[in-house]
């Protein structure tokens, strides 16, 4: 009797198997180097400026939102949703900017009392969206769709405060 025939997968011989291997090795190597950064992400001085301007306006503008509550107790309940969302919006500049430093305190005129504190905030909420929109123009990448997202969200609110 005749040994049985040694049974081998069909069309991969050993040889086959390891030169797949190492080509997929070689393309797993390729595919995961990284390229050098991109130039346009790189900061420059003026955008480094700008953003630490826009860290400043934000501030501004959580400052603005709390005078507004002190100045009209009443609003403070119907824009403690908007207030966090300044904030959030803060942490994300500050994020964005770590070794940035802003400004000492930040310079908010005091609202009116009463109703008219509504208006007021209304109009600070507004310029800050302005401020960021124009700014976002002279950044590139991350930052310019960070401060644009900003913007977009200011000018909501700017329309839940109407």
């Amino acid at each position: 009797m005749s040994p049985p025939p040694t049974l081998r997968p069909p069309g991969f011989s050993r040889r086959t198997l390891l030169t797949a291997s190492a080509a997929g090795a070689a393309l797993l190597v390729v595919g995961c180097t990284s390229e050098p950064p991109d130039p346009r992400e790189a900061v420059t001085s003026e955008q480094a400026d700008e953003l630490a301007a826009q860290l400043t306006v934000q501030e501004s503008l959580v400052a603005a939102f709390e005078a507004a509550t002190t100045a009209d107790p009443a609003l403070g309940a119907a824009v403690a949703q908007l207030a966090d969302q300044a904030n959030a919006q803060l942490q994300s500049l500050r994020d964005a900017a770590p070794n940035t430093t802003s400004s000492a305190a930040p310079s908010t005129p005091a609202p009116p009392s009463g109703p008219e504190a509504k208006s007021w905030l209304r109009s600070q909420v507004a310029a800050a969206a302005t401020s960021h929109a124009t700014a976002c123009l002279d950044q590139s990448g991350a930052r310019a769709a960070l401060l644009g997202s900003i913007a977009a969200g200011l000018r909501g609110q700017d329309g839940r405060l109407a």
